[in-house]
């Protein structure tokens, strides 16, 4: 992860330097090396993937790609979202994410849960079913993340995830299966920890965003500090709203979307968002930037 950008963009290396320095430890070569089961471990997994892509990020404006008009980030990408923002700098958001990661791996120790992924219910349904287990069990399931018409993730303790993943079933569910995941983001089992993230998000200095930046909790712009600290504080609890996230911006005119970091999945989400029209016509494009093959084609699309 990074690898590629590290050897052969100085822009995205001075990245992965300076992260190596704030941490003092060899995160780059983590990222590039492994081992897996340590880099699965999400007090590494969250610097590691907040740390590429802001190197992906530096390298496309290395390359002369400008501030874009809008940004988001699902879960953590929001922290990258606020440094393209310039609403944060990288060395204080990476050191806010490594303490994000610290405590949600505390949360999931002293709250063990899980989370699950279920394909083809709508989040009304999803809503209804999750408080039916919760009724059924005692125990807490709630919906984590609307990633796109017909496909949720839910999140909570085990027993109520079990539940509600029978429900989903009988309901119609397409796929309804756990995810190789040690935590329950995004549920309120995350709270045994939200007070000491609020701490850390009040000692870490925040500006205005110098372009809209659109929250997770809310799906609209985050316009000053105490709405960005607001936001990433109700996030540890709160479902990721990205379909109507992607949906705001859509509302705004917005019709080229990048995704930076190691992976592609947004891109993938955003087409099930935004379908392509029975024409065929392309209305909405997405582009893929997590290497530094997806950094040149990135440029060569956008300045052609």
């Amino acid at each position: 992860m990074g690898r590629d950008l590290f050897a052969h963009e100085p822009a995205a290396r001075a990245v992965f330097d300076e992260a190596d320095s704030i941490l003092h430890v060899a995160l780059s070569r983590l990222c590039f090396d492994g081992p897996e089961t340590e880099l699965n471990d999400t007090y590494n997994t969250q610097p590691a993937v907040f740390v590429t892509s802001v190197a992906v990020l530096r390298a496309l404006e290395a390359r002369g790609i400008g501030r874009p008009a809008f940004v988001a980030g699902h879960s953590l990408g929001e922290f990258s979202a606020l440094v393209a923002a310039g609403a944060v700098s990288f060395a204080d958001a990476l050191r806010l994410v490594r303490e994000r990661g610290r405590l949600m791996k505390l949360a999931g120790e002293r709250n063990p849960g899980g989370m699950a992924a279920v394909i083809g219910l709508n989040r009304a349904t999803l809503d209804d079913i999750c408080a039916q287990a919760s009724t059924q069990t005692g125990q807490s399931v709630q919906v984590a993340n609307d990633n796109c018409p017909g496909q949720i993730v839910i999140s909570g303790h085990r027993a109520a995830l079990a539940a509600a993943l029978d429900l989903a079933k009988e309901r119609g569910a397409r796929r309804a299966v756990p995810l190789a995941v040690s935590i329950a983001a995004h549920s309120e089992l995350m709270s045994v920890v939200a007070d000491d993230f609020r701490q850390a998000l009040a000692a870490t200095p925040f500006s205005p965003p110098q372009v809209p930046v659109i929250g997770n909790v809310s799906a609209q712009p985050l316009t000053d500090v105490a709405a960005i600290r607001a936001d990433l504080g109700a996030q540890l609890t709160s479902p990721v709203a990205w379909t109507d996230s992607v949906r705001t911006m859509l509302a705004q005119g917005v019709t080229t979307f990048i995704e930076i970091g190691p992976k592609d999945v947004l891109t993938g989400l955003l087409k099930r968002i935004d379908p392509p029209p029975a024409s065929g016509s392309l209305t909405v494009r997405g582009l893929a930037a997590g290497d530094r093959a997806g950094v040149e084609a990135v440029v060569d699309t956008l300045t052609a």
